[in-house]
């Protein structure tokens, strides 16, 4: 798969076939491979032979039931289309854009959709999926365990990772054992198991001989949230709101900045780095006060959430500037007494128990609600704290 590693990276061009060099991380560079990428056997899988033996392998891999597939460093969506032959939901990934373009021609008119984005944190929003399926791209991350970590988070309860990967070459061979990976995804999952691959030639289109396999994980059942952190920088009577962009959710509209807590934080270090990566500001713990905690849900299919609302005054840390321009696509001071209507339901919800003095609220769409704010619409907020709700 593409662009963070070739989908068998022992078929580089290389100088010495003993050494393949490790993939190279440069867009051009796939978005010039898009247009041959699938003469390989495993990659296009045009050989009814080899096409046959992945349908069957991911039969066996993915649930029996129509699922929802996060296919990510899709490539041309092959697996992908196998994936939506036998009934799934697939929504793939690739850095690639002509990849990403050649797998929406492959998969027309099916039920699968399709967008350029990062892998290692692919931009889906707050969807979750019953499967994510990676084929030999987590070797190539830089941060493989902070990588599984995310994927985990996007998974549904009960869910399963199904990550094809291997280790390439003789010499001096590259990619991931299949020991190590097992190390990586334990903490995570209730079962695992390791399946070879390397003694199917139909898989490959030949004979092979280094280590190739998939590890199937299933996640526990057991209910989990993630924890937002949003930081209301406030100038006077005005608050800073950032605009959404490219981000896959709420694109378009309007929130305080925002992110989530990783693995080991603490809310308050979450908001302080979150903080650094989105507007610049370096803060410390003393220029935040925690000023509202919210339970949210996005409108079904997505998952609850836990968001912290912390407070720090304008001119602590810097003057704010745009740093992520890919995910946002401005940052603009606003009267937090006339908010504007174009902002994401649960932050302008947050927004306004912060004025009204709530501490606490909960926030959860029902079907057929919209992700933006509607001012004409039912009230979701409800305060947890005092009387009534905030609207």
């Amino acid at each position: 798969m593409s662009p963070e590693a070739p989908a068998d990276p022992s078929r580089q061009p290389v100088t010495d076939p003993l050494n393949p060099p490790l993939p190279t991380a440069d867009a051009a560079y796939w978005e010039a491979a898009a247009a041959s990428f699938d003469e390989e056997p495993d990659h296009g899988l045009r050989d009814p032979a080899v096409r046959a033996a992945w349908a069957a392998r991911l039969r066996s891999w993915l649930p029996s039931a129509p699922a929802a597939v996060l296919d990510l460093g899709c490539g041309t969506g092959s697996l992908s289309l196998l994936a939506a032959e036998q009934g799934h939901r697939v929504t793939g990934i690739d850095r690639s854009a002509r990849m990403i373009e050649r797998a929406r021609t492959k998969l027309a008119g099916r039920d699968a959709a399709f967008r350029v984005g990062d892998a290692a944190e692919p931009p889906v929003g707050e969807r979750r999926f019953d499967v994510v399926l990676v084929r030999h791209v987590l070797w190539a991350l830089p941060d493989p365990a902070a990588a599984l970590r995310h994927w985990a988070g996007l998974l549904t309860p009960g869910g399963r990772l199904v990550l094809v990967e291997g280790r390439w070459g003789e010499a001096d061979p590259i990619g991931l054992p299949a020991d190590e990976l097992t190390a990586l995804v334990e903490p995570l999952a209730v079962r695992t198991r390791v399946e070879s691959l390397a003694h199917d030639p139909a898989l490959w289109g030949r004979e092979v001989a280094d280590e190739r396999y998939v590890l199937i994980a299933d996640l526990p059942r057991r209910h989990t949230e993630v924890v937002d952190v949003h930081l209301v920088v406030r100038r006077g009577d005005e608050v800073l709101l950032a605009r959404r962009a490219g981000t896959g959710y709420a694109d378009g509209l309007l929130n305080v900045p925002s992110g989530h807590a990783e693995d080991g934080e603490d809310v308050r270090e979450a908001v302080i780095r979150e903080a650094a990566e989105e507007i610049g500001l370096r803060l410390a713990p003393e220029d935040l006060r925690v000023a509202l905690v919210m339970q949210h849900c996005a409108p079904p299919p997505a998952r609850p959430r836990i968001g912290w609302f912390f407070e720090a005054e304008y001119g602590v840390g810097g003057e704010p500037w745009n740093r992520e321009p890919d995910k946002c696509a401005e940052l603009a001071w606003f009267p937090l007494a006339a908010l504007p209507d174009d902002m994401v339901a649960y932050s302008r919800a947050g927004l306004d128990g912060l004025r009204a003095g709530h501490r606490f609220l909960l926030h959860w769409h029902r079907p057929g609600d919209a992700v933006a704010h509607d001012p004409s619409g039912p009230g979701r907020a409800v305060v947890l704290d005092g009387p009534g709700p905030t609207g």
